[in-house]
Order: C-alpha cells, then structure tokens, then sequence
C-alpha cells in the first residue's frame, strides 16, 4: 500500500475511534503534503508529491519536533514537550526504519564507490546518491558530515 494511502486509511481509523492528538498529527502531516503540491503547481511538471518527498516532508516534521520538544524541557514545559514527543511517535509510524551506524557506514562506502569519489569536491553526488536511495532512513545532516570526513 503506497505512503498517501496508509496515511488516509489512519486518518479515517483516528476519526471513527476520536484519537483526538492522532488525528491532529495526521492532519499536520496532510497539511504539510498539500501545501508542497500548491508549491508546485507553477511548475512545470506538477502533480502529485511522490513517495521520496513525502518521507522528506515527514522527516523534517520530525526534527522539528525534537527541536520544539528540547526547547520545552529546557524551559520547564514538559507538557507541551510530551506532546511535542507523542507527534514524534505518529510520524514516525509511516517512516521507514533508521539505518544504524554500521549500516549507514556501508551505505557511504558503496555509495563512494558507485560514484568514483575522490575528494571533497564529490562530496554532492555522494550525497545525492544516498539521498535517491535512503530517503527517511538516515539524518542527512549527520551524514553530510561523516561524508566530509570521509573525503576530506
């Protein structure tokens, strides 16, 4: 079952048993999607969002969380940062499962490999073939750093 469906399905299943927050977070997500097919529209080859800029969307709704949710425990507001937690807990449900370190480790030196690179300079097309490949299944961010290290 494709991404867009299993989230419609949940969203239906949040409604008919009130899972009030669920639902809420199912909706955030349906927002977020949305709003990227309006951004599109001027483009060219506009249509519906695929499945690898889904998962880019959602993970992004992740790392905002966990940023918003450290903000709030550090200022004492660990209600706001609970919920902030269980929001995490329903996006990450539609995601594919984290690589580990191990395997993110392999997925680079492949990925080096596959792409012939040599120095630093290469640096985006490794990227860009671990981003075509793994999208939602590792933090680009980190990544982007051990890469360099790699390289460099």
């Amino acid at each position: 079952m494709l991404l867009r469906d299993r989230l419609q399905v949940a969203l239906k299943d949040a409604m008919r048993a009130k899972e009030v927050d669920r639902l809420s977070t199912l909706r955030l997500i349906n927002a977020a999607i949305k709003d990227r097919e309006i951004a599109l529209r001027g483009e060219a080859d506009a249509g519906e969002v695929g499945e690898p800029e889904i998962l880019q969307i959602m993970g992004k709704m992740v790392k905002q969380r966990q940023e918003s949710a450290r903000a709030y425990e550090e200022g004492g507001r660990l209600e706001l940062a609970e919920k902030e937690l269980a929001e995490i807990g329903v996006i990450q449900e539609f995601l594919p499962r984290q690589m580990s370190g191990d395997e993110i480790e392999a997925a680079i030196d492949a990925a080096v490999a596959e792409t012939g690179a040599a120095s630093i300079r290469d640096c985006g097309k490794v990227m860009a073939a671990l981003k075509g490949r793994y999208t939602g299944q590792m933090d680009f961010g980190a990544v982007g750093a051990l890469v360099k290290g790699r390289l460099g």
